[in-house]
């Protein structure tokens, strides 16, 4: 009996990216900005998005990804933030968002010309990586409690993103860490890649992070 070869993984993530197309040029000709934020868990995404919500005021909506819980959407509805909740739980914990979920919600969000639009992935520096969600930019947030090593350890999330957030600017004093190694790892891996140095809690290099949305918004 000849032998068949079934590539049931290519043939979805063909799928994916299709979708992932179709969302991204959808949303340029409708003037939304959408960006997709990956991260380790707890590296400051949503209390970046809380800081940045006070530069654009009921111009961002958010879609959060969780594996279970609506506890980002809540703070950052709190602050007056549009989010839609996507939890994976319920299809097996997957550790990742995919195009189609996110072309799902969209359909419950209403966008408008000068929008932005984010996505909070889910909180690892793999998964998220190997699966395109259709943003116009990727970015990956590393707090600076992470290590230098993050880059060289998890390229993938770095080599596919155009920029990255250093965060946690306020806790280096409290570190062993070499703030210039970090930024050299990410260039190594992505030399083209945009870093911008921040604290959420402070709010420094936050009006850095503001001018580059300014330029990147359509």
């Amino acid at each position: 009996m000849e032998k068949k070869v079934i590539r049931v993984l290519e043939k979805i993530l063909n799928v994916n990216d299709r979708i992932a197309d179709e969302l991204r040029q959808d949303l340029k000709e409708k003037g939304v900005l959408y960006l997709n934020l990956m991260s380790s868990p707890g590296s400051g995404k949503t209390s970046l998005l809380e800081r940045t919500s006070s530069f654009f005021p009921e111009i961002i909506s958010v879609i959060e990804g969780d594996i279970q819980t609506t506890l980002d959407a809540e703070r950052l509805e709190a602050v007056g933030i549009t989010s839609f909740q996507i939890n994976t739980g319920a299809f097996g914990g997957d550790c990742h968002l995919e195009a189609g979920w996110i072309s799902s919600a969209l359909e419950e969000l209403e966008l408008k010309k000068g929008d932005l639009l984010f996505v909070e992935n889910i909180g690892n520096l793999v998964c998220p990586a190997e699966f395109d969600v259709g943003a116009h930019l990727n970015g990956v947030v590393l707090s600076v409690t992470e290590g230098e090593d993050k880059p060289l350890k998890y390229p993938l999330a770095f080599r596919n993103s155009q920029f990255c957030l250093i965060s946690k600017l306020d806790l280096l004093p409290y570190l062993d860490i070499d703030l210039q190694r970090m930024m050299d790892n990410v260039l190594q891996i992505n030399p083209d890649m945009d870093i911008i140095k921040i604290s959420s809690k402070t709010g420094e290099g936050i009006e850095d992070w503001i001018n580059f949305l300014q330029e990147k918004k359509y």
